[in-house]
């Protein structure tokens, strides 16, 4: 797995929000996304594209997540399943390959890295999602 620095473009997300304890991040994630994809077709939010999950620097042994996915465009509110969006700017990324299984260890190699390479991250992180494996991972840099 390589690191690099990467620009990336504001996407538009349709998401549910919660601060979630590690512990609970997989069930979390299973209840969220069952959530969105019933809500997903009354949306209006054009083509839906791969999952996402957005969180900020873990604290308090929790993370404030947002479990979704892309979206094409701005949609109102439905219920719990909000608009938000990944953000535009400069940011640390690796590529997963393999199962998502290996998250954990791969946010440690990317902030590891970072650190070595003298880059702060801002605090906003997340990982776009392939279909059954693979993930993308970014740490928006301040």
């Amino acid at each position: 797995m390589s690191c690099s620095i990467v620009a990336t473009e504001r996407q538009f997300t349709a998401v549910i929000k919660a601060k979630v304890p590690f512990a609970g991040i997989p069930d979390a994630q299973r209840s969220a996304r069952a959530t969105l994809a019933a809500a997903l077709p009354s949306l209006d939010a054009g083509t839906v594209g791969p999952g996402i999950t957005r969180f900020r620097t873990p604290a308090e042994g929790a993370l404030d997540m947002e479990m979704g996915s892309v979206v094409a465009r701005r949609f109102e509110d439905h219920g719990e399943v909000v608009l938000s969006d990944l953000p535009a700017g400069r940011a640390a990324h690796l590529a997963l390959k393999g199962s998502f299984e290996g998250l954990p260890g791969a946010w440690q190699t990317l902030f590891e890295w970072c650190s070595r390479e003298g880059l702060t991250p801002s605090g906003v992180n997340w990982e776009i999602y392939g279909a059954e494996q693979d993930a993308d991972l970014y740490a928006l840099l301040a």
